[in-house]
């Protein structure tokens, strides 16, 4: 009988294992929405155009049966020999999409259908906030059916081991007493190997995730929406942030360029705002506190008196705005010449900044974050002949060559030394 108990043993186990195996795989292959985020939001929203076209609806534009495969495969190659993908190029250009040769047709098919099913969720007090929420995530689930399989797993074992001992009493064979299952020093140690994985991997992420400020949201002093400046108004990134592309720090803009605008805009005229707990925000009286910042008289339309000669109007002072993006000492980071020189949009690093009721730090930062996209990340090559490109990487004269000769189809940062150590940390 003992022979029997550990082949039933094994079978459970061998059984549970497979269940767990390709739950998992169909879950994780089949779940568009979690390929759809990872791989491509940075540049596409299902249903508007951003760096990249709306994705839904896409089977209607698709010029032949797999196009799209090809397309996701090699975008270069497309470029270079289909007449709808110059197209493409023409009208998103200089961005040219990232290729994702990794990627399996299933994994296609499940983004595809992701985007075509896509309906925009409704809107409510709490999500216009932009990232306060969580997002939905199934992995508890799949944790608790995993706990609840592995209790199923015991309690057979005990079945078992209970009808072992039937059969020995019936047959007359004289065993001792099973040892109670707490007591057992297999499901002991199996409990501690357990208990060591999830208390392990929690403190690994916990310590990895130190210093992290994802989803930062400070008060300001004075609530300052970029959803209503960048986004509504479409007032540009870099006339507020002029310093992003010619120096390494954004910048934070003086009162002065706020009172470019607001010398004649002394109230706010346009839909609600809606805080965070679900208050709508006084708009003008927050423009109020900039000209108590400024020293201006909105009635007068003048400046303070300067009684004390200091150079500023009685009553100014600086805005005391709360840093959202912090980066460790030791690292380095220069927004010209990511902007300038990578051609990078500011929603690459902020998300989509101008949807944002109030800022809050849209990525983690962390460095595997910065050297996928190093990794992904195509050089915008300076060509001679059309004038087109940046003429900062003409200094790279070989892998230039290399394209035309089509010995190579792009070029990613990572290949001119963009995931050496000494590029980002001191």
């Amino acid at each position: 009988m003992s022979r029997y108990r550990i082949n039933i043993t094994k079978v459970l186990l061998s059984l549970l294992f497979l269940f767990i195996l390709s739950s998992n795989n169909s879950v994780f292959a089949a779940d568009g929405e979690a390929l759809f985020k990872a791989n491509c939001s940075n540049c596409h929203k299902p249903d508007a155009d951003y760096t990249g076209p709306a994705l839904k609806g896409w089977s209607t534009r698709e010029p032949s049966k797999d196009w799209v495969y090809k397309w996701i495969a090699n975008p270069s190659q497309m470029i270079a020999t289909d007449e709808y993908a110059k197209g493409l190029f023409a009208k998103y250009k200089p961005t040219v999409m990232t290729a994702f040769p990794n990627l399996k047709k299933e994994e296609i098919d499940a983004i595809l259908k992701y985007v075509d099913d896509y309906t925009p969720p409704a809107a409510t007090a709490a999500s216009s906030t932009g990232g306060t929420e969580s997002e939905g995530d199934n992995s508890m689930l799949y944790g608790i059916l995993t706990l609840i399989l592995a209790l199923i797993a015991m309690i057979l074992l005990q079945v078992n081991s209970n009808l072992r001992k039937l059969s020995d009493d019936k047959e007359g064979v004289h065993r001792g007493e099973p040892v109670p299952f707490y007591r057992n020093k297999t499901y002991i140690m199996a409990g501690i190997l357990v208990m060591a994985t999830v208390g392990g991997y929690y403190v690994i992420n916990g310590a990895i995730g130190l210093g992290r400020q994802q989803k930062y949201q400070p008060v300001q002093p004075i609530y300052y929406s970029h959803k209503v400046h960048a986004g509504t108004n479409q007032i540009s990134c870099l006339y507020c942030h002029g310093s992003a592309q010619d120096s390494k720090h954004a910048g934070i803009p003086s009162v002065n360029v706020c009172m470019n605008c607001h010398m004649a805009i002394k109230e706010y005229k346009g839909d609600p705002i809606v805080k965070e707990d679900g208050k709508v925000l006084d708009a003008t009286a927050e423009i109020q506190k900039l000209y108590s910042y400024a020293g201006w008289n909105p009635e007068t339309k003048q400046y303070n008196p300067d009684n004390n000669n200091d150079g500023v109007p009685d009553g100014a002072r600086p805005i005391s705005w709360v840093k959202i993006h912090n980066l460790p000492d030791h690292v380095y980071f220069n927004h010209s010449q990511h902007i300038k020189v990578g051609k990078q949009q500011c929603q690459t690093c902020h998300g989509n900044i101008q949807e944002m009721p109030e800022v809050y730090q849209f990525s983690n930062l962390s460095m595997g974050w910065c050297i996928n996209c190093h990794r992904e990340s195509k050089v915008d090559f300076y060509n001679k002949e059309s004038g087109e490109g940046n003429k900062f990487y003409s200094i790279y004269e070989k892998f230039h060559q290399d394209i035309k000769d089509h010995k190579l189809d792009s070029v990613t940062v990572e290949k001119i030394g963009g995931t050496e150590c000494q590029k980002c940390h001191y």
